[in-house]
């Protein structure tokens, strides 16, 4: 197998003959961090994270790429939500970094402290994460990562998106795609559902700032996860990464299909996987074999109303979206 060039060569599986991530028939250069005698772990086993937890995933490779781009000198801070909640049953821990747990809604706030005390003791080695899903992001810490944006602050920013307030119940925020249900929007009604051209897609809020590095990533695709965070770690600034993380208890899912419908998400074109820097979009996932966004539907509850005749014009307004993804972050 070739080397890896400077475009990010995909790693091809068929060419070992498996699909397990990490894979230690490839050359070093193409292992995941978790496939090497090196990583550090960051998130130890025994947590309590739901069978199929998109984000238990998305939140290890994310942090342990991160420790490895910093050899290893992490400051991470954690809003209220599903990842606080499952790693840290008081007096339990399954960090092994610090780690500090804020409130829901100003994690960007404490990381941008945690980023000042730093520089204000000269130490320019450490580097400072903060975490939040989507509901603590787009919604109830909105304000506070608009504030670290706008200053610029020494942060990298991971946002869990799985589309809603999953471990309260699974209501809607900011981020839950038109026509799913969550337990506050309910399928019925002419328009069932959560409401179309509502919310907002925070990636191009912080492409609007212009900060220095925006990425979107899928728990699908671990290599280009892990390169766009050790990416975001060679800038200095406020950096925004968003993952998609779907959550079987939310998207009423099976438990074996996380991978699957993460891999559906972005080859239909509702999920689009893009890097920005200084609020130019610079590069984007192309889609090699599109699919129906139907397919990806059918396989998570939330959507079953969709699917029927009635709603049709629903389903119309997700083919929209997906269309104008692939056209406007450029994926075919």
């Amino acid at each position: 197998m070739a080397k890896q060039d400077s475009n990010h060569q995909t790693v091809k599986f068929y060419q070992t003959g498996t699909f397990t991530v990490g894979n230690r028939l490839l050359e070093e250069d193409f292992r995941t961090v978790q496939a090497t005698q090196e990583r550090c772990n960051t998130i130890d086993s025994g947590h309590r994270a739901c069978q199929g937890c998109g984000q238990a995933l998305g939140a290890r490779y994310a942090l342990d790429a991160a420790m490895r781009a910093s050899n290893n000198k992490i400051i991470a801070a954690n809003a209220t939500g599903c990842l606080e909640v499952f790693t840290t049953p008081y007096p339990e821990t399954a960090w092994n970094i610090p780690w500090i747990h804020s409130l829901f809604g100003n994690v960007a706030s404490v990381a941008s402290g945690i980023a000042a005390s730093l520089k204000a003791k000269g130490d320019t080695e450490t580097r400072v994460i903060a975490q939040g899903g989507d509901g603590g992001s787009t919604d109830i810490g909105f304000a506070t990562l608009s504030g670290m944006f706008d200053r610029n602050d020494d942060v990298l920013y991971i946002c869990y998106d799985n589309g809603g307030y999953m471990n309260t119940g699974v209501q809607r925020s900011s981020a839950t795609p038109g026509g799913a249900r969550t337990s506050t929007t309910m399928p019925v009604g002419d328009n069932p559902g959560s409401s179309f051209n509502t919310g907002k897609f925070l990636p191009a809020i912080a492409m609007a700032h212009e900060i220095p590095y925006v990425a979107t990533a899928s728990v699908h695709d671990l290599h280009d996860l892990e390169r766009k965070v050790e990416k975001a770690m060679t800038y200095r600034g406020a950096r925004y990464i968003q993952i998609n993380v779907p959550c079987p208890l939310g998207w009423g899912s099976e438990p074996a299909l996380t991978i699957k419908l993460a891999r559906m998400g972005v080859e239909c074109g509702l999920i689009p996987l893009f890097e920005a820097e200084n609020g130019d979009l610079t590069d984007s996932t192309k889609i090699r074999y599109r699919i129906p966004v139907e397919d990806y539907l059918q396989l998570q509850r939330r959507y079953s109303h969709i699917l029927k005749p009635a709603n049709q014009h629903q389903l119309a307004s997700i083919r929209a979206l997906a269309k104008r993804n692939i056209k406007r972050y450029n994926l075919l």
